[in-house]
């Protein structure tokens, strides 16, 4: 009898070891895309980190993809979180640089340890991404210039806000210029930094109208600028701009076209397109090879013939 209890010991033991083992392949047949994103909870980036989320959990339900996402507040800790997301062993990775270069570092690591790593938005300086995926920024430089043209009739005094030095300001800087190069008629006459604030942009749109007594026309690079610079043209109470540029697709820009408000178009730069990172993410965890390693969305001209199809009144930009 004692040996037949010590047999039914060892059968229970090794049932147990056996329904053990069984948990842990389930675990690792789990398979998990990392999301790190700076942190917002507006705006821009307020949208894409709703977007992510949103895309992250309806392919959760659908495929059984897990997701883990992370925020950081400054580059430092956004290496860490990418860090932390390796030692977790996510099988793919999903990463908007909150700066390229120091970035790019962690972003090589992930490379290095065969992780796939789509980038959305801002590139690294390296070639660590196996997909990237950003708007046309030099599309909305040359979309803008086009326009310009048009509604100025080659003719006017134009003033340009940029954002701060990046590769997003210096793109659509570029295309801007690009599109007008031949228009001896159009000349830029100042051209500032609005460092993509609201704030920052009206307070350089004040100092600009008051050092030019004309102004034709006002090339912002992103929505948020445009309407600091419109604030700070009807403070001012000036009627010689004819129309102000955005660049985005932000709901109040929206609302302002739609009601034939100073901005007149904007080129859209939408937070949806890392909706497009992380199914590809999704995709590469499950063993699939990128359809393309480059996916640029396209920057639309939005204006009142077409902002009707793409107003989103419970927009959170």
């Amino acid at each position: 009898m004692k040996k037949f209890y010590m047999f039914l010991v060892v059968l229970l033991s090794i049932s147990l070891l056996a329904a053990c083992g069984d948990e842990s392949g389930g675990d690792d047949d789990t398979l998990t895309i990392g999301i790190s994103l700076p942190s917002a909870t507006h705006g821009w980036m307020g949208a894409l980190i709703d977007n992510a989320e949103n895309k992250a959990q309806e392919i959760e339900e659908s495929e059984g993809v897990e997701y883990v996402m992370t925020n950081a507040d400054d580059p430092n800790q956004q290496a860490n979180d990418v860090d932390d997301l390796i030692t977790q062993g996510v099988d793919a990775i999903v990463m908007l640089p909150i700066e390229s270069a120091a970035l790019s570092p962690v972003g090589q690591k992930v490379k290095d340890e065969g992780i796939p790593l789509v980038i959305v938005d801002r590139e690294l300086e390296n070639d660590a991404a196996s997909v990237v995926v950003k708007g046309d920024n030099e599309g909305i430089g040359v979309n803008a210039g086009k326009y310009f043209i048009e509604k100025l009739n080659g003719e006017g005094k134009v003033v340009e806000i940029t954002g701060p030095p990046s590769s997003v300001t210096e793109q659509r800087g570029a295309g801007f210029e690009e599109a007008m190069a031949n228009e001896d008629g159009i000349e830029v006459i100042a051209s500032q930094s609005g460092d993509f604030s609201t704030e920052t942009s009206l307070s350089v749109m004040q100092n600009i109208l008051q050092a030019h007594e004309e102004i034709d026309a006002v090339f912002t690079q992103d929505d948020g600028m445009a309407l600091g610079v419109v604030q700070a043209i009807n403070e001012a109470d000036r009627d010689d701009i004819q129309f102000v540029t955005g660049a985005g697709g932000a709901k109040e820009v929206f609302e302002s076209i739609q009601d034939g408000g100073l901005i007149s178009a904007t080129f859209l730069y939408s937070p949806t397109m890392v909706e497009d990172g992380v199914d590809i993410a999704a995709q590469l965890a499950q063993g699939e090879e990128p359809e393309e390693t480059m996916v640029i969305k396209e920057a639309t001209e939005i204006t009142d013939e077409n902002v009707d199809e793409f107003y989103d009144p419970d927009s959170k930009f």
